[in-house]
């Protein structure tokens, strides 16, 4: 079923445009695109509930169905980080934390996928740090850090976590063996900077 719909002008001016657009991540020509995914998920929701599909009482369980749909819907399967969900969700960064922890618990089966892609995106976009010895991710998204080391734990408790780098913000660091290991469980082809380096 094909549906179109128009926002008033007088509910969403040149400036509001502006405004979601950076919300949101994108510029100013996606945005229809961008809201029309959200609305998709925003439908999915109302139609769950008019069908007694899913019916939720409490606050809490509607958020976390609303963000499950947003990852699933508007954001293709990309677990979404603190900053974003607490720029939609008006919401702390440890509430917004808490509530994507939620979600990746609550939907872990249909989430799995999206996780798993969100980690290797993660795992992807290393540099190898010589003096130190590790490889160094910069992730604003404490959730998917956890979930690595989840991973790391159920393959091989003796495996150093990922840990954040001291007096950084949202830099890890991984030792390359954690970082072999991570490559292989997520199906990705190692990076090879630290062999031979002592």
């Amino acid at each position: 079923m094909q549906i179109t719909v128009t926002i008033p002008p007088d509910q969403l001016d040149q400036q509001g445009e502006q405004e979601l657009a950076r919300i949101l991540g994108c510029d100013a020509a996606a945005l229809p695109g961008v809201l029309g995914r959200h609305a998709e998920a925003a439908l999915s929701e109302y139609l769950s509930m008019y069908r007694g599909q899913k019916v939720l009482k409490r606050g809490s369980d509607m958020l976390e169905y609303r963000l499950y749909l947003l990852i699933s819907i508007a954001l293709a399967g990309r677990i979404p980080d603190e900053q974003f969900v607490s720029a939609l969700f008006q919401t702390t960064s440890a509430e917004s934390r808490r509530l994507i922890r939620s979600v990746l618990s609550k939907y872990q089966y249909q989430l799995q996928e999206a996780l798993r892609a969100t980690m290797a995106a993660a795992m992807t976009n290393l540099a190898y740090d010589r003096e130190g010895g590790v490889y160094t991710m910069v992730l604003n998204n404490t959730n998917i850090v956890d979930e690595l080391n989840k991973l790391l734990a159920a393959a091989d408790g003796t495996l150093t976590p990922v840990t954040r780098r001291r007096g950084s913000v949202s830099t890890y660091d991984i030792r390359p063996s954690s970082y072999e290991q991570l490559c292989k469980l997520l199906g990705l082809p190692p990076q090879t900077d630290h062999l031979g380096n002592g």
